[in-house]
């Protein structure tokens, strides 16, 4: 996430949307209530006197809403922000509704009336959270490609061809081929420190060259992932598939799984912990919590059932008593495991009497 521009004291603040992951974010920082504004495309009736002949036509516009619902689907990795128009062109209605499909390279600035602490943390996460160290390597039983993510894009760093058989039924790559492979595989991860290497191939060609890698540390590295063909094409393919998506997460969700893991060893000594949405609360206006920890799922279904109000509450109350307030995904182990408590749970600096 870029922050073009922000202007704390009226609550402004400018971003660009980078990725997925920052769609994700954006979920858990947008409230109901809250201003935003920003270019989008709207659908304009034109000859409203014959409503048969009307002609609809879908134009640019600028518009301003207040928000009154936020959903994100992280299968389709699309955040939609909903609301009635406050500001806009003279020929769209005040008070109508619009949703802002906010994808990659969306542009919105979010007002509100004060911007919390966790909230700004999230902010700042996004916009200054590094890339792992991702190689890709597409191939095919005549060429491969290489590929170092970057946080705008990759480098295509090489490409080569294999020496194949051409005809007949039973056309095989041949093993040096796979192994010139493997070569520039630890060449690069001896020059970039890789992180995780997506290995991807159309067919079953990424399987035939796993057989072949005798290197068990550079194993332990790779992921597999499927594409269609090969050359750049394929590459932006792979960028797209949830193989790669989750290893560019992985730094969060280890960040997120540890703060859960701290919270279940003090579940099950009986120490310093709270989780449900009754004791968590309690534990909060006694300004015993020290971490508050809340799953997006929790989030996301309050917001849908119209009961996300005391949560709210919640979560600006441990703000005022200095409370450290985290957002945990429910897509992984770690956040299934909170969701099984209620979805919310604190570490807490002092034991209460219960």
């Amino acid at each position: 996430m870029k922050i073009i521009h922000q202007n704390l004291k009226k609550g402004e603040l400018k971003v660009s949307v980078e990725n997925s992951d920052d769609m994700w974010y954006l979920s858990t920082i947008v409230d109901l209530g809250d201003l935003v504004k920003g270019k989008t495309i709207r659908k304009i009736k034109l000859g409203i006197n014959d409503q048969r002949s009307s002609n609809i036509i879908k134009k640019p516009v600028f518009l301003k809403i207040e928000v009154d619902k936020v959903s994100f689907g992280k299968t389709s990795s699309l955040l939609r922000i909903s609301g009635k128009i406050t500001e806009g062109p003279e020929d769209i209605s005040l008070g109508s509704h619009h949703t802002f499909n906010v994808e990659e390279n969306t542009v919105l600035t979010i007002i509100k009336d004060k911007w919390l602490k966790f909230q700004l943390d999230k902010v700042k996460e996004a916009s200054s959270s590094k890339i792992p160290k991702i190689l890709v390597c597409v191939f095919d039983r005549e060429e491969s490609h290489f590929a170092l993510l970057k946080k705008y894009g990759y480098q295509l760093l090489s490409k080569f061809s294999g020496d194949v058989q051409k005809k007949g039924i039973d056309e095989k790559v041949k093993g040096n081929f796979y192994n010139e492979i493997i070569d520039q595989l630890i060449e690069y991860d001896k020059r970039h420190k890789l992180d995780t290497i997506i290995l991807a191939s159309p067919a079953f060609w990424k399987e035939d060259l796993m057989k072949q890698l005798k290197d068990e540390s550079l194993k332990k590295k790779i992921t597999l992932a499927t594409c269609s063909s090969v050359g750049k094409n394929a590459i932006d393919e792979v960028l797209k598939r949830d193989e790669t998506k989750d290893a560019l997460k992985q730094d969060r969700i280890a960040k997120e799984m540890n703060l859960v893991e701290d919270l279940l060893v003090e579940i099950s000594k009986n120490n310093l912990a709270a989780y449900g949405i009754k004791e968590v609360a309690e534990a909060v206006n006694a300004g015993a919590v020290k971490t508050l920890l809340v799953t997006d799922g929790l989030i996301h279904k309050l917001r849908e059932q119209e009961r996300y109000e005391k949560l709210d509450n919640i979560m600006r109350s441990s703000e005022n008593v200095k409370a450290d307030v985290k957002i945990i995904s429910s897509e992984h182990h770690g956040g299934k495991q909170l969701d099984g408590l209620g979805g919310i749970g604190a570490i807490l600096r002092y034991k209460l009497n219960y």
